[in-house]
């Protein structure tokens, strides 16, 4: 399995994704919003529950892989195009 991962974390839209990949699915399991979030204490008691609990780490597991394959290619690699950037591709320039 090859990704590039130097040029997904150039990208800031893999980022966000990646981070809403692993907090999402632990704020619906616990019936919790963002807002709910107001101090480092609740921060890590919700993150300590979360690994605490088996199927939460499963549903978090299962959004990150969702998050980092690439559904346009065979397998969990990235495509050999996509292997061989050094920066996001900027699709802009060749509209």
């Amino acid at each position: 399995m090859k990704i590039n991962w130097k040029v997904r974390f150039k990208n800031p839209n893999f980022i966000a994704q990646l981070v809403l990949a692993i907090f999402v699915p632990i704020l619906a399991y616990m019936g919790i919003t963002a807002q709910d979030l107001t101090t480092w204490g609740t921060v890590f008691k919700v993150l300590f529950e979360a690994v605490s609990n088996p199927y939460v780490l499963v549903l978090v597991v299962v959004s990150v892989y969702n998050s980092i394959t690439d559904p346009t290619v065979k397998g969990l690699s990235d495509s050999r195009q996509a292997l061989n950037y050094s920066k996001p591709k900027d699709d802009k320039k060749y509209l």
